[in-house]
């Protein structure tokens, strides 16, 4: 086995300075760098199969050049996007994300951020979004640096990244209010989440706004099975709605299922919208109206604005919202006529 590529090796083939390969090969003073020797100094990196020594830089840094990635969920399918945009924005930089999956409890959530603060990561993304979470203040008091990815942490002034919640459910309800609906189910997550609650306030609004009759329906999880059984008691209750928008993906698929069941058509009966527009989406059946929020953007987002943290030693407040966009699929339609 041949010896390691050094930056020596590098400049040497580039005929550079090895500070000027240095600075050409770190995204932070890459710009220092005029744009013919960047050039030539990442061709002979290219070249030479040339790897950035990442303990070396550790070692100068201080840093471990890893992130712990706190996700409550990873069977939702909203949250792979999510870890494919933050490894797309760290892995060329030198840093690794350290995955722990919580599945929503205080108890493993508590155990991971304590572990992972044992391996000194340099800092954290967190998806848990509970408001009022009561891991979050602590690591703020201690001046770790994170950042909310998709969901607020409450009162304590993270940066978050997400979507413009009520961007997305305003244009759902202008959408249903615009094929003819005036009577419609908001199907909420737990409120506890700060998506869930936005959402749910967001929907209300609009359709104030909007002139038309709105219900919102609480649900315990943001899953499939707790939509279906939220719209079979609906319909137990012989409840008199034409559409149903839901807060997120795994609720609007728990609502066909269940108006299958009891023999409604989507959308000649009843129209229904998601949020999210998670894989598979359009292969509902049927294909499935959603608001597509940008997950692997909110990913990116989400680590670039960690390491700006982590290397600049500030925490900002920063508030990202990206914008999302309604995706008009088969599950929308004019509601049955009143004959």
């Amino acid at each position: 086995m041949g010896s390691r590529v050094t930056i020596a090796d590098v400049a040497a083939l580039a005929g550079v300075h090895k500070a000027t390969v240095s600075r050409a090969l770190n995204d932070a003073t890459r710009g220092q760098v005029n744009v013919e020797t960047l050039r030539r100094v990442q061709k002979a990196a290219k070249s030479l199969g040339y790897v950035p020594n990442v303990m070396a830089r550790g070692l100068r840094t201080r840093l471990s050049m890893t992130v712990g990635v706190i996700i409550p969920d990873l069977t939702n399918p909203i949250f792979p996007p999510v870890i494919r945009g933050i490894e797309n924005y760290l892995s060329p930089r030198g840093y690794t994300a350290l995955l722990a999956n919580t599945d929503s409890r205080d108890a493993l959530e508590r155990s991971a951020v304590n572990s992972l603060l044992e391996r000194q990561v340099d800092g954290f993304l967190i998806a848990t979004g509970v408001e009022d979470h009561p891991i979050i203040p602590a690591l703020f008091e201690r001046a770790i640096p994170a950042v909310m990815v998709n969901r607020d942490a409450g009162n304590v002034p993270y940066p978050l990244v997400s979507g413009n919640n009520a961007a997305g459910v305003t244009a759902a309800v202008a959408h249903l209010k615009e094929l003819g609906h005036r009577r419609i189910i908001h199907l909420a997550g737990p409120s506890n989440f700060s998506t869930s609650r936005i959402r749910a306030e967001s929907f209300v609004r609009a359709c104030h706004e909007a002139h038309v009759q709105g219900t919102v329906i609480d649900v315990p999880s943001l899953s499939a099975e707790d939509g279906e059984k939220s719209v079979d008691a609906l319909l137990a209750e012989r409840q008199t709605f034409t559409a149903i928008q839901a807060s997120n993906d795994l609720l609007a698929l728990g609502a066909l299922r269940s108006l299958r069941a009891h023999g409604l058509r989507c959308p000649q009966d009843v129209s229904v919208i998601g949020f999210n527009d998670m894989p598979f989406a359009e292969e509902f059946s049927p294909g499935l109206t959603t608001v597509h929020v940008p997950l692997q953007e909110i990913g990116t987002e989400s680590a670039r604005i960690l390491l700006d943290s982590i290397e600049s030693r500030t925490i900002s407040s920063v508030a990202v919202m990206l914008p999302v966009s309604l995706i008009v699929r088969s599950s929308t339609g004019a509601p049955p006529s009143s004959s």
